[in-house]
């Protein structure tokens, strides 16, 4: 069993136009720990994805989830 958090970070970022930067600014995190949830190569912790989420202003499911999620322009099963 994977324990893999996949996340739409860099999409929520690019459709609001906030840097890596910002991002981290407003999380009060470093901007590398920015780029390496992106890549997936950290998993967030709770508190932190709560606040990334609060950031976007959108439910936390939309920004991470267990399962990968489906490439822009793929119908869904």
């Amino acid at each position: 069993m994977s324990e893999t958090v996949y996340n739409r970070i860099a999409l929520l970022r690019a459709e609001r136009g906030v840097t890596r930067r910002q991002l981290a600014d407003a999380l009060g995190v470093h901007y590398q720990t920015v780029g390496y949830l992106e890549r997936g190569e950290y998993s967030p912790s709770l508190y932190l994805a709560l606040k990334i989420a609060e950031y976007f202003e959108v439910p936390v499911e939309v920004v991470f989830s267990t399962t990968p999620f489906p490439r822009i322009g793929e119908r869904s099963a």
